[in-house]
């Protein structure tokens, strides 16, 4: 009975400590607000990202099989009815061969943000190869998600590469490219009258690339998987929209 009782808090110690790292790791980041009149181009949004943000860097490799690890920074903020963003990548290979909206972007060089605004378990997968292809669905895991309809996609969501809009086979030798973005309430089907100023929210960033030479996995917030896995809400970080 001793030894029951014993091993029974050796378990119980395990298991908070797992809780208790877990907490440790995530990460909680504030997304400042940037007032502004109206539609503005893109071109101002990546230079008021430039000049009113921080950079963050995606800095986990979670798998260890995956062990190649782009640099890839991101800057983030919000105008209260929509979310700018801004990604800096530097990787070996990039590849671009999906056009068509909802295809596999994630198999070429992808960048990518999973969005949980009510933090209750559904969110949605913003998804961007590097020529600005987007792949959008909303729902509470990866098997039960709806696809946002493509025509509000191309519509509403402003996307710009510093690589153009027109695929390519993979290029080899060390490349450097650069995304800015903005991601309006209206797409966010489920949300579209959300006010975001005040909101606390739950996200990850990623950056993947399937069929690149040198695949890889690289995450914001941790994710405690044993494969790769993005659609893992529960290892999403904090977002604090002020």
């Amino acid at each position: 009975m001793i030894q029951k009782l014993v091993f029974g808090g050796f378990v119980s110690c395990l298991l908070l400590f797992s809780v208790f790292t877990m907490a440790q790791e995530q990460q909680t980041l504030r997304v400042r607000e940037i007032k502004s009149n109206g539609d503005i181009d893109l071109e101002r949004v990546s230079e008021l990202l430039e000049s009113h943000t921080e950079l963050h860097a995606l800095e986990q490799t979670p798998w260890e099989q995956f062990p190649y690890k782009p640099v890839v920074q991101f800057r983030i903020a919000h105008n209260n009815n929509a979310i700018w963003l801004k990604f800096y990548v530097q990787e070996e290979n990039v590849l671009a061969q999906r056009t068509e909206v909802h295809s596999a972007v994630s198999r070429d060089s992808c960048v990518e943000f999973f969005f949980d605004p009510l933090g209750d378990g559904n969110y949605y997968n913003f998804e961007f190869n590097c020529i600005g292809t987007p792949h959008l669905a909303y729902g509470p895991s990866r098997h039960q998600r709806e696809f946002v309809d493509s025509k509000r996609i191309k519509s509403q969501i402003r996307i710009a590469s510093t690589l153009g809009i027109e695929p390519f086979v993979e290029r080899t030798g060390g490349h450097r490219w650069e995304m800015v973005m903005v991601l309006p309430a209206s797409v966010l089907t489920a949300h579209p009258d959300i006010a975001l100023k005040g909101r606390s929210s739950y996200a990850n960033f990623y950056k993947c690339g399937d069929d690149t030479r040198q695949k890889h996995y690289v995450t914001w917030n941790p994710v405690g998987t044993d494969r790769p896995d993005y659609h893992r809400p529960e290892y999403f970080g904090t977002l604090l929209f002020e």
